[in-house]
């Protein structure tokens, strides 16, 4: 019997784990392609237009100022684009504060340890890149703890709420609902409280952000991809820029936080946590994704039942496996 297992874990001479690997590798690539596809058809004609609007504005210059030769525009051109590349303003008539100031080196600096990092603003001095690498380096593992044991407390009363639903409805409905009704139920929070009211809010600051353009930094920036198109606090004139800078700052950190917390109870589903079918110990193991999560090492998390028996004197929550559908209040008879 053994044997026949061993067979069956077995396709093709290669390991079942490696064997979903390659698809999902497959899957991946093709998600990709299918990305760059799309991206392609919807920017590009708007990618053209602008050509076209830049390269028409650039001959009304020229035919308004015959004097002025196409060779030195172009150079003129070169310069202010490089210039903005590194987040010098080429504008007149505009009372901007330095970027490096202390509210705007804070921003940058926040943006570096949470590796969303913008790029807008960049070192231009070879000892502030030398810096910057060094405190990346330094910064990035103390941020990642510090989040980390942020959500660790955060899941305590998160853990209590799924107790309490457990409590209510576990008679009515299988676990899994139960969990599924509680990780809706934190990320709609989440999602409201951090993307959708402080879109709502960035709109209102931002002279050329409507609501769209405000949610999708919030998103970007919460998700850590960071590509930089939208700065808060970079409008020309911009009042109370240092405090501004300094509040989205504590904004990112907070995002983020509670960003992982959904991440986290997502992934505290086992029969939504799909990397463990991945992992070569799942071959030696039952394909049971709860228990081959749990003896895998480092494949959850702190032992928060655990903890709550510490804290909280004997109060345990039930985490019961995918198979088992039995109501609470008949597993305790």
């Amino acid at each position: 019997m053994p044997e026949k297992r061993a067979r069956l874990r077995r396709v093709l001479g290669i390991r079942r784990s490696s064997g979903l690997l390659i698809l999902y590798v497959v899957f991946y690539i093709v998600y990709l392609a299918a990305g760059g596809v799309i991206f392609a058809s919807l920017e590009a004609p708007i990618e053209r237009q602008t050509m076209e609007n830049l390269i028409h504005a650039k001959h009304a210059f020229l035919k308004r100022n015959p004097c002025v030769a196409d060779e030195d525009l172009e150079s003129l051109i070169v310069e202010v684009v490089t210039a903005s590349n590194r987040g010098v303003s080429a504008m007149g008539n505009v009372t901007s504060e330095p970027n490096w100031s202390f509210g705007q080196s804070l921003f940058f600096s926040s943006t570096v340890v949470t590796t969303i990092g913008y790029g807008h603003v960049t070192p231009l001095s070879k000892g502030g890149k030398i810096f910057c690498m060094i405190y990346a380096m330094l910064g990035i593992p103390l941020t990642l703890v510090l989040l980390t044991a942020l959500v660790e407390r955060l899941m305590v009363p998160t853990t209590l709420f799924l107790q309490f639903l457990n409590s209510r409805l576990g008679h009515l409905y299988p676990p899994f609902n139960i969990r599924l009704l509680h990780l809706s139920l934190i990320a709609t929070l989440v999602v409201s409280l951090l993307y959708l009211l402080p879109a709502g809010i960035f709109a209102y600051l931002e002279p050329e952000w409507d609501y769209l353009d405000s949610f999708y930094y919030c998103f970007i920036s919460l998700t850590t991809v960071g590509l930089g198109d939208y700065i808060p606090g970079d409008f020309p004139n911009q009042p109370y820029r240092p405090f501004y800078k300094v509040a989205t700052t504590g904004y990112l950190l907070i995002g983020l936080t509670f960003t992982m917390l959904t991440l986290t109870i997502f992934y505290d589903i086992p029969q939504l946590n799909f990397g463990v079918l991945f992992l070569m110990r799942s071959d030696e193991t039952t394909t049971d994704p709860e228990k081959v999560r749990l003896q895998t090492p480092g494949a959850i998390g702190p032992k928060y039942t655990q903890q709550f028996n510490d804290h909280l004197k004997g109060v345990k929550i039930e985490t019961p496996t995918p198979e088992d559908q039995t109501p609470v209040h008949a597993r305790h008879q």
